[in-house]
């Protein structure tokens, strides 16, 4: 959003689209340089890079097996578990966003990679609380893939490609949350369902939780050997003393390159306080909204749903939300991979989410009339909402990593990651314990006079979705120079060719 509107659009517009750039500078030996110039020779969308972003963060999505066994792990697990690693990723997520910055993103990747493979299988060795709680808290703070795995999806494209590249790091999540689960089913306790294959006296039978963590553990070390493909994007620019040595170690240099230009290339920019950039912090302030609304709603929506009708819910069984949330889960793989790059291409991000936070607001409205319905109504209805009030949310919050990502320089992105990573972790902290006394508080006032029961608990999730609906304008929100021209909703003639200048600005 910048004011102005469509006269200050228009003005970018008719710029020239074909004004002769000057020539690109390459420093010999910068791998950042060689990802700038494969990304100027080619405007492909380079998918290899995305798989392998795609598995890795994959990798590190695979922690929630939910392998307890007694109703005292489960409550034991989800709760101070959970929690210790959201802990250890809060406390440690700028130091790993600094160390990204300062010695690049792949000795990052590569130790969080391995944090992973060690922490999991010590996990799976567990015999005490104590330990499975010092290993998830371990894990938590040593593995710091999500910082510079953000940075890398938009460093490895072109900026017409990001927006594939960051919902690729949130379907990564979305499928771990899934393919988790699902391995500590099957294989958990083996010795009990497979006596023929694990024998009692084997160690899985001492071990009854080792062998799903042996399994994401052998993944991650598979992922581990094919981070020696993986290329670096920090530029890490080889300079001499002198203006002769740094002229030297330039390739693709025209001879009439002037001396300023050189000194350009050569002189790194002087690094903005985060903390000043209002740019990023008011992204990530975005940003935190969003995963607070996410958590909140999480939070709420099974309890709920499985309430009885007589307080307001929908009297549903275990199973019948887990169908409720599975589906949504692979709607928001479809929604990602398909239909959310195409939508930030035409409406840009601010505009997406703009859109985004008002129908979420007006869905989370419609939900207490559902308790009116009977099936097989209820789950058709139910289905699409939940499938519906997720895209929403997680369109927000990609949008808002995009924005992010392009308020500051490349030096700093690993760091304004860690920033929004250790914020989003206190939010996503504080959204469970609010929601759960909101709803507790709603179940006592059935037949108050304004918003009784379970309406009161959505109106108010229906708020922060309006709040992060006026956060997105002025003054609120500020935008990087190359979002401007999608921050008033252009005319279908004027989108292509301003997508045409977002990327000459690249």
């Amino acid at each position: 959003m910048a004011g102005g509107g469509d006269g200050e659009a228009a003005a970018i517009v008719a710029a020239p689209l074909l004004e002769k750039k000057p020539a690109t500078v390459y420093f010999e030996g910068c791998p950042g340089c060689a990802i700038d110039r494969r990304k100027e020779e080619s405007a492909a969308i380079p998918y290899k890079l995305f798989f392998h972003i795609w598995i890795i963060n994959l990798a590190s999505a695979i922690r929630d097996l939910h392998i307890a066994k007694r109703v005292e792990d489960i409550g034991f697990y989800a709760g101070l578990v959970g929690a210790s690693y959201m802990l250890g990723r809060a406390l440690t997520s700028i130091f790993w966003g600094v160390v990204a910055d300062r010695l690049g993103r792949k000795p990052v990747i590569v130790f969080g990679i391995v944090s992973v493979l060690v922490f999991n299988t010590l996990f799976g060795l567990s015999t005490h609380y104590w330990m499975a709680l010092a290993t998830r808290f371990l894990l938590g703070s040593l593995n710091g893939l999500l910082v510079p795995m953000r940075a890398y999806a938009v460093e490895v494209c072109r900026p017409e490609h990001q927006a594939i590249g960051l919902s690729l790091v949130c379907t990564s999540w979305a499928m771990g949350l899934v393919i988790g689960p699902a391995i500590g089913g099957y294989l958990a306790q083996p010795t009990d369902k497979y006596p023929s294959m694990f024998p009692a006296s084997s160690l899985f039978g001492r071990f009854p939780y080792f062998l799903p963590c042996l399994c994401i553990s052998l993944f991650c070390f598979v992922i581990l050997i094919s981070c020696i493909w993986l290329p670096e994007t920090l530029h890490s620019h080889k300079l001499g003393k002198t203006e002769d040595q740094a002229t030297e170690s330039l390739i693709d240099l025209p001879a009439a390159e002037s001396e300023e230009s050189v000194e350009q290339h050569v002189t790194a920019p002087e690094n903005k306080n985060l903390f000043k950039n209002w740019q990023l912090m008011s992204s990530i302030i975005l940003y935190c909204m969003a995963c607070f609304d996410d958590m909140a709603y999480s939070e709420i929506f099974p309890l709920w749903a499985e309430s009885d009708r007589s307080y307001g819910g929908l009297s549903l069984s275990t199973t019948d939300v887990g169908q409720v949330l599975a589906v949504q889960g692979a709607t928001i793989l479809l929604y990602q991979t398909f239909i959310y790059p195409h939508k930030v291409r035409v409406l840009g991000p601010i505009n997406a989410s703009r859109v985004m936070a008002i129908l979420s607001m007006m869905l989370l409205f419609t939900y207490p009339s559902m308790a009116c319905l009977s099936q097989p109504w209820l789950s058709i209805v139910l289905n699409i909402a939940s499938a519906l009030k997720a895209n929403f949310v997680v369109t927000i919050v990609t949008c808002s990593v995009i924005l992010q990502n392009n308020s500051v320089s490349q030096d700093q992105r690993g760091t304004a990651n860690g920033l929004a990573n250790t914020l989003m972790s206190f939010f996503k902290g504080l959204a469970p314990a609010g929601a759960g006394i909101v709803f507790s508080w709603a179940q006592k006032r059935q037949h108050a006079l304004f918003f009784p029961g379970d309406q009161l608990v959505f109106f108010l999730l229906g708020i922060v979705a309006f709040i992060e609906f006026i956060w997105t304008f002025k003054p609120f929100l500020a935008v990087p120079s190359k979002w401007v021209m999608f921050s008033s909703c252009p005319p279908p003639q004027h989108i292509k060719a301003r997508w045409k200048l977002l990327s000459d600005l690249y």
